[in-house]
């Protein structure tokens, strides 16, 4: 009998190649692909697969928000969170959060595949990058970087805000994003100020991207001239100021059940044999 696996990616042309790499081998069925957190709970509830494949950030939610909420409602799935961040944190929290196994995104198709039938036997994986490191941190702590001691200090939900309000949404624009209420938002943007010093947006927006909880634009080169070559002509600076690098991003998140609603309307991508 094969794993019947969901899989929860923004990315769609990631995600759908993941997909088909997985579906390829006989063992394993991926039986719904989704880009949501919403719509990962929804299907999970419908579909009740054996392990849930998702990453880290979906659509600025923090992906670990959507793992506790899983692992609340159904204890029994398994879960394998799939991101780019490796540090010793980002694993605590996936880890305490009630994540069953950790993999990088630069994994091949063979490694996903043990992580799963792992992970579906019971047992923990953890890419061996990332157990390495873990191992190094936990011999040599002096080596945690102090970003991660920042990001440690913030909630869950402080942390959602400080993503939402780093990539240009308002109070209100964040609050409606996690069924808030303004002033929620408002509460919570002044505690995270205040926990990591800052005094304005523009401070708040480099910490996020000091974090990592949103990627580093291009167009931040601007800030310092002198990194412009001197020969390079004026149309290629110009383009290397407005380029945007479109990769994704990660973020981490603490041990807090997902409080906005689940969408009602979802209908998920079924296989033939699973309607």
């Amino acid at each position: 009998m094969s794993i019947r696996v969901l899989l929860v990616d923004d990315n769609n042309l990631f995600r759908k190649g993941l997909a088909g790499l997985i579906s390829a081998h006989p063992d394993f069925t991926v039986v719904a692909d989704v880009s949501t957190c919403k719509e990962a709970v929804q299907a999970s509830l419908h579909i009740d697969p054996d392990v849930v494949i998702t990453d880290i950030v979906l659509g600025g939610v923090n992906g670990l928000e959507c793992v506790a909420e899983l692992k609340r409602r159904q204890p029994h799935v398994r879960i394998i969170l799939l991101t780019s961040l490796r540090t010793e944190a980002h694993v605590r929290a996936a880890l305490r959060i009630g994540a069953d196994g950790y993999l990088l995104k630069n994994a091949t198709i063979e490694e996903v595949q043990l992580a799963v039938r792992n992970v579906a036997m019971g047992k923990k994986y953890l890419s061996p990058d990332v157990s390495e490191h873990v191992f190094d941190t936990f011999l040599h702590p002096q080596r945690s970087q102090a970003p991660v001691s920042r990001l440690d200090r913030l909630t869950t939900r402080e942390r959602s805000i400080l993503q939402l309000v780093a990539e240009g949404r308002t109070n209100r624009g964040a609050a409606e994003f996690l069924s808030l209420s303004p002033k929620t938002v408002e509460k919570h943007r002044a505690t995270l100020m205040r926990k990591l010093g800052l005094r304005n947006a523009a401070e708040l927006t480099m910490v996020a991207i000091e974090l990592g909880l949103v990627e580093r634009p291009d167009s931040l080169t601007r800030l310092n001239p002198d990194s412009f070559s001197a020969g390079e002509p004026p149309s290629y600076r110009t383009r290397r100021l407005l380029g945007r690098d479109q990769g994704s991003f990660d973020v981490v998140s603490g041990p807090t059940p997902l409080e906005a609603d689940i969408l009602p309307a979802y209908s998920p991508r079924l296989e033939a044999n699973d309607s």
